[in-house]
């Protein structure tokens, strides 16, 4: 039972799993919404541009229909008219054709917005499979493209008897009208009953829209074992992310290490904690933690410090102090100030002796450490 539950589609999709299908043209997309738009668009510029449209027809009509003598006895001259007929007809229509582009291509930004994708068009041997071509016709999807055609026509029937019940008066007085008037009213009622008509299709686009957002989430839906075995692609199996795990340590080691040489001392404890310090006068505000380690970590960084002659100092509460509470890389902790200070003025006593200046001088002894900053301090 728990294998089957794992192999049922049950599981959202993931980002990943939205972006791949995206890549491969695979977005939420209602054919209702665009067709809703460009109607809609058509409608209001019939409506704002309807008077000037008949009136520009007009006088296209009037302007087509006188025909010079030397035109009609000559076809070249003729096809030059019907080309200047044709270019004016264009220019007369271009802000409406410009309005429907418009909604046409801001359309799809409602729903999944624009999207550009190669694979979408590659060939696809599996669409033309005959087989599939007729399993496709009996399945849910197109039932529901027959519903929806059924409650088109429907509701695009149903208004528009209604609009032409609605306007019936004004269409038969139509013919009573001077002709100017007569084709500018024309216009007009033509986009109102145009816009009323494609303006019933918002009952479909409501039905629409969330039908496609959510066939188009459950399409995506995964398994629980394909989101673990995404989990795992993503992340890394639980070997390699611990073998990187440990290269890291490695790598950040190595960077501990090479930086053991250019500290100004190392308090040990004297065998289970090393630390070393390094401090510049002008660059530093307090003396700063270049490596520390316990165990074999610790006897590599005395190992080093012997190498290049760097002072080494048997301070074990100081030393497990500054293991516990010192980050690698950071100043030291404030409390911690006076007792490193005695270390780094006795490693500048020792340098000027090595130097031949002064007198040996002695270690310090019991550094002022706060018991509550070493760990068998507390415990004590």
């Amino acid at each position: 039972m728990a294998e089957d539950s794992d192999l049922e589609k049950t599981e959202p999709a993931s980002s990943r799993r939205i972006e791949q299908a995206r890549e491969k043209g695979q977005i939420a997309r209602s054919r209702e919404l665009s067709t809703f738009a460009v109607l809609m668009a058509a409608g209001g510029g019939l409506m704002m541009m309807g008077p000037q449209l008949m009136d520009s027809l007009l006088g296209l009509m009037r302007g087509g229909l006188v025909l010079g003598r030397a035109e009609a006895f000559d076809p070249l001259l003729m096809l030059a008219r019907l080309h200047q007929q044709s270019l004016s007809m264009l220019v007369v229509f271009l802000p409406f054709i410009l309005l429907m582009v418009v909604a046409a291509l801001f359309a799809p930004l409602v729903l999944g917005g624009w999207l550009f994708s190669f694979q979408a068009v590659q060939p696809d041997f599996a669409r033309i499979d005959p087989i599939k071509g007729i399993g496709r016709l009996f399945s849910m999807n197109s039932l529901v493209e027959l519903g929806k055609a059924l409650a088109k026509s429907a509701v695009i029937g149903g208004v528009a008897y209604w609009v032409i019940m609605h306007h019936k008066e004004e269409m038969f007085s139509l013919v009573g009208e001077p002709i100017h008037q007569s084709i500018a009213h024309l216009g007009s009622l033509l986009g109102v009953a145009f816009l009323s008509i494609a303006g019933s299709i918002i009952l479909i686009v409501a039905v629409d829209v969330p039908f496609q957002l959510w066939q188009h989430a459950s399409k995506l839906k995964m398994t629980k074992e394909e989101v673990r075995q995404e989990n795992k692609e993503m992340e890394g199996s639980p070997e390699v992310k611990a073998q990187i795990r440990r290269m890291q340590r490695e790598m950040a080691r190595r960077r501990m290490m090479a930086e053991v040489p250019k500290a100004d001392v190392i308090v040990t404890n004297p065998t289970h904690y090393a630390v070393a310090l390094r401090y510049q006068d002008k660059a530093m505000g307090a003396p700063v933690v270049v490596a520390k380690g316990s165990a074999l970590l610790a006897a590599r960084i005395r190992e080093l410090g012997v190498e290049h002659h760097i002072p080494i100092l048997e301070a074990p509460p100081l030393a497990r102090a500054l293991y516990t509470h010192a980050e690698l890389g950071e100043e030291i902790p404030s409390a911690l100030y006076t007792a490193v200070a005695e270390v780094l003025a006795y490693v500048y006593q020792l340098r000027s002796y090595e130097a031949g200046q002064g007198v040996a001088p002695q270690p310090p002894k019991n550094l002022p450490v706060p018991s509550d900053l070493d760990p068998e301090g507390e415990t004590a």
